[in-house]
């Protein structure tokens, strides 16, 4: 969609920046990459009304211009960047409306980048309950930016927002903050005449960060550093200097506009929940029992969808041999594709309970609480409560939280939360621990109210964590660092989930699943399919002329005999030969051949391994009798033993050289060795 205007997003975190995001492009939005650097960017489209169309860029939230991250350097980059194809031409920044004093100051300093802006003054809703009263028409006119309240959450105030876009100038007016020159007249002077600057903080801003700037050259960065000697330039002086004048700016700016009361209602019932849910024993009862419930409703609340996935599949393969005449496409449609995707699409119901979780303890606030709560902890293991996110973040998926370790400023706490971030149980691991549990783990309750099979999904989530901790002890010892590392965020108030947030959190995640592990699954299960189906040689000619002869037919039923004929078939066709070449290797895991199959292909990714399976036994099973891959798994027997193919022990081996596999794969998607 071609833009006629680019707007940017700015604003300090927990502002609702992505909330507004959300309401201004609704379902017309992408996710990609900033040029050169690995921080999300997120684009979306609206149109004014006007009949303009706008492109809203949600760039990442920052307290300052100055960074502390490569999140917050992208922030400046894209504002002062005049080559950039993303600099926008208006910024709208957000401001908390229950946390002015704190939010102008980056307001402040964009303004003084002479970008036209307007302001969003959100969570109105919020101030107005907390009994803050605030002069809109006043604290415009002081600024002299148009300022728009509004609340994000109940998108009230977002066609107004929309109505000051269409009209905002195309030239900066706003007033000045702060005489930006008296800070560092001489050096400021010197390089806006190099330059060829007209705003003086643009000019201090490239002195403040030249060393990071990738829109000025080499050349450019070193001559900056020679005036900054000969100036006799200190940055965190000027830094300080600046705060300070700014922050005055911003007292005398309240004190007409602004009257807030001593208390305020909701900042106090934040703090009466967090005495209980971060106190240092109960917090961590509470963060577990919330782990142990969220566990057993994903197996309760999920087994009536997942059974009427299941038996829809069944169902249509079965129908599917009936009406398609029988030949190799028709298996390979029905036996290969549909039997690989049916292992893994009968899992969407849990992955959806699964991230509709996440969304509400990210939405409610209680997430930040167990950032918070876990730091003490964290620490003593070499981490940071920064660390948390990474690591809870990988009950969705590793390689995003692998990249959002960039928010942790110490190099050693950032390395060994990259190494132990992949040994946390991912969402794509849910149908493999889910299956292999149904199949090892017998399904009845305990002491009245918990189930067996839960409370085996919580034991595995909650081992990852308890493997991924050790690991970081065990790298604090061996890496080696002098930085001090320091953690410092913001306890948003708690606030009642947006169940429309939710539900879009669950479609995504869901259609990300089926959409993604779904081409892959595809492929390789066509794959299996035709080493499953042939063989070398004529074997496959000769198990047929044997099971023609008396001796069968006259001892074994019809069907008895097909089954037997497929699953010679299969152990004699070429994926049959590769498994027995690597099953003596896992023999003493308690595998067979088949198992083995499955695991090679999990390299490429671990849902996989349900999707090989699910492919493999409906190559060995019967056209007229369809199962699900559960029963087929469940009723498969070791021909030596007689025993169960798959047991407690074998399960639990399994469950390991995945998480291995699963490891060396988010490693090797990062780009780490």
């Amino acid at each position: 969609m071609k833009a006629d205007i680019s707007v940017a997003l700015v604003g300090n975190p927990n502002t609702g920046k992505s909330t507004l995001f959300n309401s201004l492009t609704g379902l017309n939005q992408k996710i990609g990459n900033f040029p050169g650097v690995t921080v999300d960017k997120k684009t979306g489209f609206c149109t004014l009304p006007d009949g303009r169309n706008a492109q809203i860029i949600d760039l990442p939230g920052t307290y300052s211009l100055y960074p502390k991250s490569q999140d917050e350097s992208i922030v400046f980059s894209v504002l002062a960047d005049k080559s950039n194809a993303h600099t926008p031409d208006l910024v709208v920044v957000i401001l908390d409306a229950t946390n002015l004093k704190r939010n102008l100051l980056l307001y402040s300093q964009v303004a003084d980048l002479k970008i036209p802006v307007v302001i969003a003054l959100n969570m109105m809703d919020l101030a107005k309950k907390s009994g803050i009263k605030i002069d809109v028409d006043l604290f415009a006119k002081k600024l002299g930016v148009p300022v728009v309240p509004i609340s994000a959450r109940k998108t009230e105030g977002i066609d107004k927002l929309k109505t000051a876009i269409s009209f905002a100038n195309k030239v900066a007016l706003q007033e000045g903050s702060i005489d930006v020159e008296t800070i560092a007249p001489e050096l400021i002077g010197q390089i806006s005449k190099e330059f060829k600057l007209d705003n003086p903080y643009y000019a201090l801003q490239l002195a403040h960060q030249h060393e990071n700037i990738k829109f000025i050259s080499p050349a450019e960065s070193e001559r900056i550093e020679e005036l900054e000697k000969e100036f006799s330039f200190h940055s965190q002086k000027a830094q300080a200097t600046e705060t300070i004048a700014r922050y005055n700016f911003i007292n005398d700016l309240l004190y007409d506009t602004v009257k807030v009361p001593e208390t305020a209602q909701d900042e106090t019932i934040s703090n009466k929940i967090d005495k209980i849910l971060t106190h240092k024993v109960f917090g961590f009862i509470i963060f577990f029992a919330v782990l142990l419930f969220m566990f057993q409703s994903i197996f309760s609340w999920s087994a009536y969808p997942m059974e009427l996935i299941a038996d829809f599949f069944v169902w249509a393969q079965s129908n599917l041999h009936q009406v398609l005449p029988a030949g190799p496409l028709t298996g390979l449609v029905v036996d290969g594709v549909l039997g690989g995707l049916s292992g893994v699409m009968v899992f969407i119901p849990q992955i959806a309970i699964l991230f509709a979780f996440i969304s509400i303890l990210e939405d409610t606030g209680y997430m930040s609480r167990v950032t918070f709560m876990m730091d003490k902890l964290m620490r003593k293991v070499g981490l940071n409560g920064k660390s948390v996110v990474p690591l809870i973040g990988g009950f969705a998926c590793a390689v995003p939280s692998i990249m959002s370790t960039r928010t942790i400023e110490n190099w050693k706490d950032r390395m060994i939360t990259i190494m132990v971030t992949p040994l946390v149980t991912c969402s794509a691991r849910l149908p493999i621990y889910t299956l292999l549990i149904a199949l090892v783990v017998p399904n009845r309750n305990v002491w009245w109210l918990f189930n067996l099979q839960g409370l085996a999904l919580t034991g595995m989530y909650v081992f990852s964590l308890v493997s991924a901790i050790v690991c970081a002890f065990v790298f604090k010892l061996v890496l080696k660092g002098r930085e001090r590392g320091y953690f410092i965020m913001e306890l948003p108030v708690y606030r009642m989930p947006r169940w429309n947030n939710v539900a879009y959190s669950m479609y995504e995640r869901a259609k990300a699943f089926v959409f993604q592990a779904g081409k892959v699954i595809i492929a390789i299960s066509v794959i299996l399919w035709v080493l499953a189906s042939y063989g070398p040689g004529d074997r496959f000619k000769q198990i047929e002329t044997k099971y023609q002869q008396a001796e069968y037919t006259q001892r074994l039923k019809p069907d008895e005999v097909t089954k037997a004929i497929n699953s010679e078939k299969l152990e004699n066709s070429y994926a049959g030969v590769l498994g027995h070449v690597i099953e003596p290797v896992i023999r003493p895991l308690g595998f067979d051949w088949k198992i083995g199959i499955a695991l090679i292909t999990s390299f490429a990714a671990r849902e996989v391994f349900v999707g090989t399976m699910a492919t493999i036994y409906s190559v060995e099973g019967s056209a007229e009798k369809m199962e699900s891959v559960q029963q087929k798994m469940k009723t498969a027997k070791n021909p030596q033993t007689g025993q169960p193919r798959i047991f407690i022990s074998s399960g639990l081996f399994a469950h390991d050289v995945l998480r291995l596999c699963h490891a060396m794969r988010q490693y090797r998607c990062c780009g780490l060795p």
